[in-house]
């Protein structure tokens, strides 16, 4: 039993001290996870204090028969922490107002669908609301996450991991090479109005509404364009 695995023994039965040693040898690892949620409305500091909670709770499940390096199954652990706090917190602060908005669109279309026996447009479910069809994309951007980045591709341990995880937490030189490979290749079948999109909503993370303004076109345009060229690049994937 190495050194690590000791002081999680002895942490695990009750020892303050030895939990204390791990925790502040481990914060560089906390530190190193919290700067992926940078700028995301929440202050810097508080996602700190979220990850050493998901840190004293990797330490707490971790069973001493894994196989594996505590930090690999830590990562996940403090990843999973934070996430819950941002998603129950708003990841981007979201107004109760906009919330109340996307909650009665939602209630909108469900009515219109059971009348017409039809999909609705953007524009009737907005009519219907009495509110521009920008306000309702507005609304829906913000409380709904993009689908081909938090997919979830793995449940367990009481972690998931997505999408953007496995990119993110993947250190091998090569398989980075071949995922930028990979990309260059989706990126090049795109027109180049589509790939300035992705560019600036993936790459540059700008709002729907300021990728309207530098494309010159409508934000409604944006929301659409952009759900049919990720329904693409998942196809060609």
């Amino acid at each position: 039993m190495d050194s690590v695995q000791q002081l999680i023994a002895l942490a695990q039965a009750g020892d303050a001290e030895a939990k204390t040693r791990l925790v502040e040898s481990n914060m560089g690892l906390v530190r190193s996870i919290v700067r992926r949620f940078r700028g995301r409305g929440t202050e810097e500091e508080d996602l700190l204090q979220i990850g050493s909670m998901g840190l004293l709770k990797a330490i707490d499940k971790f069973d001493l028969a894994y196989d594996v390096k505590f930090s690999t199954y830590a990562v996940p652990v403090i990843t999973g922490e934070i996430k819950r706090f941002l998603r129950d917190d708003g990841m981007i602060k979201v107004s109760r107002s906009l919330k109340e908005t996307a909650g009665r669109a939602r209630l909108a279309r469900d009515s219109l669908w059971k009348q017409t026996g039809a999909e609705p447009t953007l524009e009737q479910v907005a009519g219907e609301l009495g509110i521009s069809p920008e306000d309702l994309v507005e609304a829906l951007d913000a409380v709904e996450q993009v689908d081909s980045l938090q997919k979830i591709v793995y449940e367990g341990e009481g972690h998931e991991i997505s999408v953007l995880d496995r990119l993110e937490d993947d250190d091998d030189p090569q398989e980075r090479l071949l995922d930028r490979m990979v990309l260059s290749e989706l990126l090049s079948t795109l027109k180049e109005q589509e790939k300035d999109l992705i560019c600036l909503r993936y790459f540059r993370d700008r709002t729907q509404k300021d990728v309207a303004k530098m494309l010159g076109i409508s934000q409604v345009q944006v929301s659409r364009l952009e759900k049919k060229i990720l329904r693409k690049l998942r196809d060609r994937l």
